[in-house]
């Protein structure tokens, strides 16, 4: 076989179109799959909040021992229209109770340094003086607590 007869005129020609087609649905691709143009509005950083893992620690504080030959004191500056708060749960907070004493029924848990406020008192009961509290900032948080986890504090001013 002939070389010449391999190469003519009509391979060629049919090769280069073959190749301007090929050039051509190339660009094409190229075309409708670049980059979108950029919107004005530019970059904008996301803001990030992190919010810590809850604890597996009991929300209950362990239950007093009574001393029967004990009496009962407040501390100093624990008085009505006085500010207090919360101390010495070692994190696990003071039940407050809707009654003055052990028995009273359970309200919420405030926590060490929550400030309350104290409207009623003091009432002796179960070896405990019990403070009636209602926090400045949820009149809906209200109860009474044991003096032994109270501390005072000054009004804020």
């Amino acid at each position: 076989m002939n070389v010449r007869e391999l190469v003519n005129k009509w391979v060629i020609l049919g090769a280069l179109g073959l190749a301007g087609l090929l050039l051509l649905i190339t660009a094409i691709a190229i075309g409708l799959t670049s980059a979108r143009r950029n919107s004005d509005i530019g970059f904008v950083p996301a803001d990030v909040t992190v919010i810590p893992a809850p604890t597996g620690t009991s929300g209950a504080p362990p239950t007093p021992t009574i001393d029967p030959f004990a009496t009962p004191t407040s501390p100093a500056g624990v008085a009505i229209g006085n500010y207090v708060q919360i101390t010495g749960t070692e994190g696990q907070g003071l039940r407050i109770r809707a009654e003055p004493g052990l028995g009273g029924e359970f309200q919420f848990l405030a926590y060490d340094s929550e400030v309350f406020v104290v409207q009623d008192g003091p009432r002796e009961v179960d070896g405990y003086v019990w403070w009636y509290l209602v926090a400045p900032y949820d009149e809906s948080r209200v109860g009474w607590a044991a003096a032994d986890f109270l501390s005072y504090v000054p009004e804020p001013e």
